[in-house]
């Protein structure tokens, strides 16, 4: 997932992004208001995780003002502010959930993942193409009922590809949603990541998985 991760505490950003990022997600990092909509204005985020006390506007304020604008990526509300009635104001303004401070890293992405599942109208955490099954909770896939070890980035790749059966990604699409603001990838880092995978997930020949559209760019169709 590409993400925009909003809070003040440098330590805690940092931890939250490295961790998020060795789970395979793009994290954008932004240590107020004013650079997070930044961010906003120049990136598209299939999740924003918002610290509620920001320094100049409160994390409330600048959550009016984007849905206000219209935009519409999930948020997650972090807080060390425990009380029912923060909690009521964060979702009347379109918070879709609400962390309270101090909570474990794996919770955060469990939040996550329910959201994306939510958003894209899936209700199980798994998807199945043929006989390649991938585990979107556990972070695991299976092709013929054999395990299949990825990396972090090539399983984010692949779940990019296969939430959207069918449909093509170009490599721009693929380029944004594996990388964040801070990344430079080289100009094959796309090409060389699916050919990294398709190459695991068709091992001895099997049936390929990931296609290349020439000019267009890969799309995944179950084997």
């Amino acid at each position: 997932m590409r993400l925009l991760l909003v809070e003040d505490s440098k330590r805690l950003r940092h931890s939250l992004a490295r961790a998020l990022t060795r789970m395979g997600h793009a994290v954008d990092e932004a240590p107020d208001g004013e650079e997070g909509d930044l961010f906003i204005r120049e990136n598209r985020y299939e999740a924003i995780v918002l610290d509620l006390m920001l320094p100049g506007r409160s994390g409330l304020e600048w959550l009016e003002r984007w849905r206000a604008r219209g935009i519409e990526a999930p948020v997650i509300i972090l807080t060390a502010l425990g009380a029912v009635e923060d909690r009521v104001r964060g979702f009347a303004l379109g918070a879709d959930d609400y962390l309270t401070k101090p909570f474990a890293i794996e919770e955060l992405a469990a939040r996550l993942e329910a959201i994306a599942r939510r958003v894209r109208g899936q209700a199980r955490s798994s998807i199945v193409l043929g006989d390649l099954e991938i585990d979107l909770a556990a972070r695991t896939v299976r092709r013929a009922g054999t395990a299949i070890t990825l990396t972090a980035r090539e399983f984010s790749l692949l779940e990019c590809l296969a939430r959207h059966p069918g449909r093509v990604f170009s490599r721009e699409q693929i380029e944004a949603h594996l990388y964040s603001e801070s990344d430079s990838p080289l100009s094959n880092a796309v090409d060389a990541a699916v050919y990294s995978l398709r190459k695991k997930l068709s091992p001895d020949g099997t049936a390929p998985v990931v296609h290349t559209r020439r000019g267009l760019g890969y799309v995944i169709e179950a084997p």
